[in-house]
């Protein structure tokens, strides 16, 4: 609520710099207003007596818009890809579904593995449990395994979420100390 639209009796006022005014009718915190140019907003609605800040309004609302949109444009969205294998997957497809999965990963996207267990293939859903466990094996240097194979259904799933890049913020922190990389790991 800004301005004539308070219909609070007192409200205490905060002035343009942050200094507090104290508890003030509202016609006088309104010319308080008016004398410095701004819009009385109220901040705190639910306080006895209510919370007002002298401010320029539009000015206020501009920057806040500024900063949502900064911050929606630094977000990272995480989408879920797919690989579905089979049971009786052969080595070059395992190859081909892997460059795939590695792409995925690389561009900060998880991978769901998935493995469609097709007439009796599901009295042996172990086959694809090691063709899964093979998979997060060859993927484990860039992905981590966020939730284990699982069967549900006639489908065994899997999902790899790229590994976080703890290990470089630690080697960049341990080069201003002076000490080269190698030797932190040669410690421990």
């Amino acid at each position: 609520m800004i301005n004539e639209d308070i219909r609070d009796r007192e409200v205490r006022v905060i002035g343009p710099d942050g200094a507090q005014l104290g508890v003030l009718s509202i016609q006088n915190a309104l010319r308080l207003a008016e004398e410095h140019r701004l819009d009385l907003v109220k901040i705190v609605p639910n306080a006895q007596p209510p919370v007002c800040k002298l401010m320029d309004y539009d000015k206020h609302r501009f920057e806040q818009s500024k900063r949502e949109k900064e911050m929606r444009k630094n977000q990272k969205v995480i989408t879920l890809k797919e690989v579905q294998l089979s049971a009786t997957i052969e080595e070059n497809d395992i190859q081909t579904k892997l460059k795939s999965a590695v792409k995925f990963l690389s561009a900060g996207d998880k991978v769901k593995v998935t493995i469609r267990f097709r007439g009796r293939q599901i009295a042996h859903s172990e086959i694809g449990l090691k063709v899964m466990e093979d998979f997060a094996q060859r993927t484990e240097e860039i992905a981590t395994v966020e939730r284990r194979p699982m069967l549900e259904g006639r489908h065994m799933i899997m999902i790899l979420a790229p590994k976080a890049e703890k290990a470089s913020k630690a080697e960049r922190s341990a080069k201003p100390s002076g000490e080269a990389p190698g030797a932190a790991a040669a410690q421990q």
